[in-house]
């Protein structure tokens, strides 16, 4: 545990439910009532190599049942622990809705099969679920030839690196092949009914386009998704298809909108475990990214830097390229926010890498 983690509250401990499994974070209201929220986690093939996947109990025009938030990414793996889940956990009741948080392939790769599956509306913002429904067919900021001019324009002059980089035209779709043809929108302030239980939605911009959370007061939970988590910083990155954005200013300014709730909130994370202590991680994230920004700052006030120069001071380990596109876009983005701020001017050299000097 880092020491940040000790100014947060872990109510379940390191007890974790195992791969096709789920673990009560919610009981009913009463001793012995169906349990409102079950975690599932399910395994990911990354360095991150989870994600929390939440199981309401619900009810929709009389029907008994399930939603579920978020839905891991497809594959065969997946689909397995998810056949588990549906054997051993929903007692034998059906899932009624699909809700996703955001468009990102850990979050929205198996909607279509759950969708189907259960014959199951998707719920998810308009920007979101556009923007997954057209990754899933074309090349949208994770790789291509637009993404390796983007990362080479802020000093990825790499051929080996940019060469895999563009290669990469099928990373999204082969984690979100398709699209549920339809879906409910969601939208900041909406109030949906789960299990006879008011749930307000919650946008978030910075890490995804239109990220959508969800807060209940009766029970005082927040599913957070990508928005709060408590022991990494959620990835915030400009990226080819917005190459001019300030998203660290939106991920702040979204994270803020949390601090209204109640001390008390347990909040569900997408990585991570459950925690209490909203408003200090609120803090903490307030600071690791104003510290950040001053070691930018400081570096350019030195001598003009581009993206790809701020990497190795932002992230002191070694990346491999993959880590690489997530950092260098961090980066930017922290050198974007001072250049709207007007701490910082941009110039683009003739080698066409544009690099920031303190103004």
């Amino acid at each position: 545990m880092n020491s940040l983690e000790h100014e947060l509250i872990y109510p379940h401990g390191d007890t974790l439910p195992a791969l096709g499994t789920t673990l009560v974070v919610v009981p009913g209201d009463r001793p012995g009532l169906t349990p409102a929220v079950k975690w599932v986690r399910m395994g990911l093939p990354f360095a991150l190599d989870h994600i929390n996947l939440w199981l309401l109990r619900d009810e929709i025009d009389g029907r008994a049942g399930w939603s579920v938030v978020d839905c891991c990414i497809t594959r065969d793996e997946t689909k397995a622990q998810w056949e588990q889940i549906f054997a051993s956990e929903l007692e034998g009741l059906p899932l009624l809705r699909v809700i996703v948080t955001h468009m990102h392939p850990d979050h929205v790769g198996l909607a279509h099969w759950l969708c189907e599956r259960w014959n199951a509306p998707l719920w998810m913002s308009a920007t979101d679920y556009n923007a997954a429904r057209l990754g899933s067919i074309t090349t949208t900021g994770f790789g291509g030839e637009g993404a390796a001019r983007f990362f080479a324009s802020h000093g990825l002059l790499d051929g080996a690196s940019l060469a895999v980089i563009r290669g990469r035209t099928g990373y999204y779709p082969s984690m979100v092949p398709r699209m549920p043809e339809r879906y409910v929108r969601l939208m900041d302030g909406d109030a949906l009914r789960i299990g006879g239980r008011g749930w307000r939605c919650i946008s978030g911009h910075g890490h995804a386009p239109e990220h959508i959370s969800l807060y209940c007061d009766d029970l005082r939970v927040l599913i957070g998704g990508d928005m709060m988590l408590p022991r990494i910083s959620t990835n915030v990155s400009t990226y080819d298809i917005e190459p001019e954005s300030n998203p660290l200013a939106l991920f702040l300014a979204s994270i803020d909108k949390f601090a209204p709730l109640p001390a008390d909130t347990l909040t569900l994370p997408s990585h991570g475990k459950p925690f209490r202590g909203l408003h200090a991680r609120i803090r903490q994230l307030h600071d690791h990214h104003r510290d950040r920004l001053a070691e930018v700052l400081a570096a350019c006030r030195q001598q003009p830097h581009s993206g790809h120069d701020i990497v190795p001071i932002m992230f002191r380990r070694s990346l491999d390229v993959h880590q690489t596109t997530f950092a260098l876009g961090e980066a930017v983005a922290h050198l974007h926010a001072l250049w709207y701020q007007g701490a910082l001017a941009r110039t683009q050299g003739a080698d066409g890498v544009y690099r920031f000097s303190a103004t």
